[in-house]
């Protein structure tokens, strides 16, 4: 089934290495047992979760190293660990930081102690001096649930107990960034505040070479060379950047395509530029597909695949995922700007929209968010640890 990695004090527990695929479906069938009776947890697409972790389906894990360890208490999974070195994290960076991701433990400190002591090892091993996480490359998850338990997580986002922070900050990791995440609700009275619509229309007025369009399905290949182009240059100096692949952002949009709703996905243009390089910032929403996606219980087959597009048809819980404008238009407040034209295409469905992984000193950001109206209302945390 697998490699024994180490053993824990108690010689019923040990830390393996998954290296076929029983123990891979085992690695990412945990959480189903981990999580039973969890009014807020949802599945994952369980067919997508084993592809995941294949090199060729992930463009991230193509060019790392990793590994992935299980924890067997009595011989049945009780806990897991997906530890890896991004080499282009590290060459950009000049950095020798490992990461973590997929950490899932039963509620027992020896089980949580066992994997971050395996985990550091690992990465010891390879000359790495830190260890950051959680980053989840597989579902593209970051940080630890740390507020905002009684809500349950939306498409893409953390949900876990609040033990794993308590584990994590007694094995020594600390806080390294917190991720934000802000709400607008129209079902609970938010309302845009009249200034910004009157701001839209004079920042458009001003600049007229400016327009704003929604994504346009039939050319969906380059709407997400346009979304990689702009977020290459729009986060550098951003906590965490590396230059994005594009082919990892070629992978997200395939798999958000079946759900992608065009009033929800904008780009602003400067029409004085190149055909082709006119797009000069973008925001990336998507309704949220949780709900469906705990009715099918994370199956496709035989009838989840046509229930998943209804449900995300007729889903109002909306998450903007990504926004970014490149650094010679940041000034001119393009942000808010794609903001609000994303949320008046949306409000007539009383949606309720959250702005998710705000990081914590992009107070640009947050202050345009917190002026807008939105309520903060969750925390994410990334811890690391030095290792040397």
């Amino acid at each position: 089934m697998a490699i024994e990695h180490s053993r824990a004090q108690r010689p019923d527990l040990r830390i393996v290495t998954v290296e076929d695929r029983r123990a891979l479906k085992a690695f990412v069938r945990l959480p189903e047992s981990l999580y039973r009776g969890d009014p807020h947890w949802v599945p994952p697409l369980w067919h997508d979760e084993m592809r995941g972790y294949d090199r060729g389906h992930n463009p991230i894990l193509r060019n790392s190293e990793f590994v992935l360890h299980l924890a067997l208490r009595g011989g049945l999974p009780v806990g897991r660990n997906l530890v890896y070195v991004d080499h282009a994290f590290n060459e950009f960076n000049g950095s020798q930081t490992g990461f973590f991701g997929a950490f899932e433990s039963e509620e027992n400190g020896e089980t949580s102690a066992a994997l971050i002591d395996a985990a550091e090892k690992w990465l010891d091993s390879r000359g790495m001096e830190a260890v950051r996480g959680p980053i989840h490359p597989t579902a593209e998850i970051w940080g630890f649930l740390l507020r905002g338990f009684d809500r349950p997580p939306i498409m893409m986002s953390p949900y876990n107990p609040p033990w794993y922070n308590e584990h994590f900050e007694r094995a020594g990791y600390f806080k390294v960034q917190d991720l934000l995440v802000y709400e607008a609700d129209a079902a609970r009275n938010y309302v845009m505040p009249d200034r910004f619509s009157r701001f839209a229309q004079t920042l458009l007025a001003r600049h007229p070479y400016l327009r704003v369009r929604p994504l346009n399905r039939a050319h969906i290949r380059s709407e997400a060379d346009n979304m990689w182009r702009i977020s290459n240059a729009a986060y550098v100096g951003n906590w965490g950047y590396v230059p994005v692949d594009r082919h990892i952002v070629e992978d997200l949009v395939r798999r958000l395509k079946p759900i992608i709703d065009p009033d929800a996905v904008w780009f602003v243009e400067d029409t004085r530029r190149t055909e082709g390089e006119q797009a000069v910032g973008y925001a990336l929403g998507f309704p949220d597909i949780n709900p469906t996606l705990r009715r099918i219980s994370g199956r496709l087959l035989p009838f989840g695949l046509p229930l998943l597009l209804a449900g995300a048809r007729k889903e109002r819980n909306f998450r903007l995922f990504a926004l970014g404008v490149i650094p010679e238009y940041q000034g001119l407040g393009l942000d808010v700007l794609l903001y609000i034209v994303l949320f008046r295409a949306l409000a007539p469905r009383n949606i309720r929209l959250e702005a998710n992984y705000i990081l914590e000193d992009n107070y640009r950001i947050r202050n345009a968010l917190e002026k807008l109206g939105l309520e903060h209302i969750k925390t994410y945390r990334v811890y690391e640890k030095t290792l040397i």
